[in-house]
């Protein structure tokens, strides 16, 4: 397991280190060989093969940046100086199911921060931490990017809405379970950590078009423009509205 010092320099176990075997090394050379030709430059692929190893490996380990490095003629330090800012790549063992609690200024002023305290009482881990069977990853996040649904929290990137302590602790119950759970938007159920990392890489895994992707409150802006007639300056009013004068009101 990785970690931090007081002098805040990460190590690497060993074990991180170890190499991979035969298999998933021609696999991983082979899915890395169709990411690197979506782009003109291949270090320009560093970011979905990071996830690709975390794919893997449910994280990025010391092997897998030593892959990335090669594979792209970088440096491990490149690699590793990547890695290390987006806090979609972890560079310890995380769960199977991150659940991230939106505990932006929104989401926090409607509930968030106390949904974030109670699952993390519940669950007896912080931020960041993960339960001992490995299910769950606990994050506090910045914006899960649904403010007109706080608060907000997220399993693995799927949204579910107007959440309160108790229907949270029920989603990670359930999650822990194994049982199926369906998000509020988007795909019919939660994926693995593992396999929405391979998603992230570029490979689809035939849900993009499952569920619903924007909801009543997202397009209400929408909806009341529509009805009044509103454009930018420049644009042509919609077919049907109030200031295209086709809808009977003029």
């Amino acid at each position: 397991m990785s970690g931090h010092d007081a002098s805040g320099h990460l190590h690497v176990s060993a074990e991180s280190k170890a190499p991979y075997d035969d298999e998933t090394l021609a696999r991983l050379h082979a899915d890395a060989a169709e990411v690197v030709a979506r782009y003109p430059q291949k270090r320009s692929a560093l970011l979905p093969l990071l996830h690709l190893v975390q794919s893997v490996d449910g994280y990025v380990a010391g092997r897998g940046v030593t892959f990335c490095a090669e594979v792209l003629d970088l440096t491990e330090a490149e690699v590793s100086g990547v890695a290390t800012f987006y806090t979609q790549y972890k560079r310890h063992p995380n769960g199977e199911f991150t659940v991230g609690v939106c505990t932006n200024t929104l989401c926090a002023v409607m509930g968030g921060d106390l949904i974030f305290d109670r699952v993390s009482e519940h669950l007896g881990i912080g931020h960041d931490e993960t339960t001992e069977d490995g299910a769950i990853t606990l994050e506090r996040v910045e914006c899960n990017a649904a403010c007109d649904y706080a608060p907000v929290v997220m399993a693995n990137w799927e949204f579910f809405d107007n959440q309160t302590p108790e229907s949270t602790i029920a989603l990670v119950d359930d999650l822990r379970a194994g049982k199926d759970v369906a998000p509020t938007r988007g795909a019919a159920k939660v994926c693995t950590f593992k396999q929405v990392s391979r998603v992230l890489a570029g490979f689809e895994d035939g849900r993009a078009d499952e569920g619903v992707g924007a909801g009543p409150a997202s397009l209400l802006g929408l909806q009341i423009a529509n009805e009044r007639g509103w454009v930018a300056p420049g644009a042509s009013a919609p077919a049907g509205s109030a200031a295209d004068g086709k809808d009977g009101s003029q």
